[in-house]
């Protein structure tokens, strides 16, 4: 049975610009759902803690790296009160589009690393996660969810406007923007690019050992990072994990012809303003 009271997301914008003024030093995780999120976090996190695994192990994810714009239902805290309780440097999550990041963050350079995965996988990952977060409404057929997805009718919106919006602001914002499936081709390779934009140096054996602890396999039995903490009033995993396959092209194993044909044309109308080097394969 699904949570009476969603988690609120739109009605703590404001909240949020109102409550908290970033300064130095921060580094923001900002992603669209289900792109490698919690990937990207345990990398970070391990990087500033050298690749120590015992430190990283310290507490859930969420808690480590607060969930800036999450009001959840009570026990739960909100992001903002897990920030409030955090010394400096902090790491933070947000799934905001880019026009709703707080000035605060651009004002004091915050380093902002952005991860985006091509829109069909990031659809079914999404679906899936839908299916067994019981605080996000009833995904319903996959079919209809097609045409949410394309109508930008999910949480935080559009996919089309938040991936567009971060790629237009790279380079005035300083933003990292990293893609799922170039961490997934060459992990390592990714690792070093994220180190370089925190400005830290690691050691060679640190980054082998940071790209193995945060393997797809590793990570989904990870107690501290697989959301298996959470109770099944929250996630239900028995419905679908919510590390699932982390692969790139599952898509295939889910959209018919049809429905990617009809994808892809609504695709390339949305996209036609502009030239992300997504890939569906790799």
């Amino acid at each position: 049975q699904r949570l009476k009271t969603t988690a609120n997301i739109t009605q703590s914008f404001d909240w949020i610009r109102s409550s908290i003024v970033f300064t130095l030093p921060h580094t923001d995780i900002d992603t669209q759902y289900q792109t490698g999120t919690t990937w990207t976090q345990e990398i970070v996190d391990l990087l500033l803690h050298n690749g120590d695994a015992k430190a990283c192990m310290r507490a859930p994810t969420v808690q480590r790296i607060p969930f800036l714009e999450i009001q959840a239902p009570p026990p739960i805290p909100s992001g903002l009160e897990l920030l409030g309780s955090m010394k400096p440097p902090r790491v933070i999550k947000t799934h905001l589009p880019i026009q709703l990041v707080p000035e605060g963050f651009w004002k004091n350079k915050c380093k902002v690393i952005y991860v985006a995965r091509n829109a069909k996988d990031n659809l079914v990952s999404y679906y899936h996660f839908d299916r067994m977060n019981l605080t996000q409404p009833e995904p319903g057929p996959w079919d209809e969810y097609i045409h949410k997805f394309m109508r930008g009718k999910l949480s935080w919106g559009s996919w089309y406007d938040h991936v567009k919006g971060y790629w237009q602001e790279r380079e005035k914002r300083n933003i990292l923007y990293l893609f799922f499936e170039d961490l997934k081709e060459d992990p390592r390779r990714e690792v070093e690019r994220i180190m370089r934009y925190m400005d830290l140096s690691v050691s060679d054996d640190v980054i082998d050992k940071i790209v193995q602890l945060t393997s797809f396999k590793v990570m989904k039995d990870n107690p501290m990072a697989n959301y298996t903490f959470l109770p099944k009033a929250v996630f239900d995993h028995s419905i679908s994990a919510f590390m699932r396959k982390g692969e790139v092209g599952d898509w295939t194993n889910h959209f018919t012809p049809a429905q990617s044909q009809m994808f892809d044309e609504d695709y390339a109308r949305q996209m036609a303003d502009v030239d992300i080097p997504f890939r569906t394969s790799i």
